[in-house]
């Protein structure tokens, strides 16, 4: 039987904490097989994408997503997540994929900009304030005190909702760079394919996680603020081939460090108070399994969700 999981469903179940403590495990592991982003464009405005295999040590299953991404609908991504059992293939479940994309993304994001910001930073800021940007704040108000609220979006009144939603004490600005002077953490969560901020818009100390740039020609960050600032990604290969650093003609020699180093301590994050940092993720397949794993367990312990039997 295969247990199928709205998103609903998804949101009733996940354990922010519980999952925060399951990404810092799958960044620090061996997981010992490369991970894969297959994509391609279609013959109309989106792109599809497959990621495989999603594994972490210690798990017995692995997952494989599949994503239709289309900028101008809404939900923007649409898919599902399978989750098989690693021992015989079985499809345990199927999870609602925009859902575990959001969360998974959002939290490994607040995890890494946690890590590589300042202690001292309480005030974030938000460019792009759709429903990655509410995972990020979520996630972060789970690892330290956020005081203030900065946020823009290209629709003002989406911007305005996100600050009031959150309860946080915030303002909304009209631009990125009014975001980057106000805000000692700047989330970047866009579809933009041009910087929205570069060297010019960066004061010392400041921390940048941009989550836009996940596939070849999306670019949130400009190529002099990535060479002046110490650059940690989730993958090298991927960032330099079609995330964040190589979308803007730079290699690898301009990363410093992948947070698996820096949650290791093999590597350093920040150095030194005044160091710009940067995280700079595309996101791995094992991530999704940091959430459809705990999910599904607790589906199973209590009940939720409905089972279909594919093979009757």
């Amino acid at each position: 039987m295969t247990l199928l999981l709205r998103r609903s469903d998804i949101l009733g179940l996940l354990d922010v904490p519980a999952v925060l403590r399951t990404l810092r495990a799958g960044f620090t592991a061996d997981v010992g097989i490369e991970p894969h982003r297959v994509r391609t464009d279609l013959p109309g405005p989106g792109t599809a994408t497959t990621l495989l295999p999603g594994t972490i040590p210690g798990i017995p299953a692995y997952t494989v997503k599949v994503n239709a991404k289309f900028p101008q609908s809404s939900p923007a991504l649409r898919g599902v997540v399978c989750l098989h059992d690693a021992t015989d293939g079985t499809l345990l479940a199927i999870l609602d994929s925009a859902t575990i994309t959001a969360w998974r993304t959002g939290l490994a994001a607040a995890l890494a900009t946690d890590v590589l910001a300042a202690k001292t930073a309480r005030t974030v800021g938000m460019v792009g304030t759709g429903a990655q940007a509410a995972m990020v704040v979520r996630g972060l108000q789970a690892l330290r005190e956020v005081e203030h609220l900065v946020g823009y979006d290209v629709d003002p009144a989406r911007a305005k909702a996100f600050v009031a939603e959150t309860g946080i004490p915030g303002a909304v600005v009209d631009s990125a760079t009014g975001v980057a002077a106000r805000a000692e953490i700047v989330v970047l969560a866009t579809w933009s394919r041009e910087p929205l901020l570069t060297a010019a818009d960066v004061r010392p100390g400041r921390h940048f996680t941009t989550l836009g740039a996940d596939e070849p020609g999306k670019i949130e960050v400009g190529a002099d603020l990535l060479a002046g600032a110490r650059v940690v990604v989730d993958d090298v290969r991927l960032a330099a081939t079609m995330g964040a650093v190589g979308n803007v003609g730079l290699d690898a020699t301009a990363i410093g460090a992948t947070l698996g180093e820096v949650l290791s301590n093999t590597r350093p994050g920040r150095e030194f108070a005044s160091q710009v940092t940067v995280y700079a993720p595309v996101g791995l397949p094992w991530q999704d399994l940091a959430i459809a794993w705990p999910v599904y367990q607790a589906a199973q312990a209590t009940g939720v969700g409905r089972s279909i039997d594919f093979l009757s």
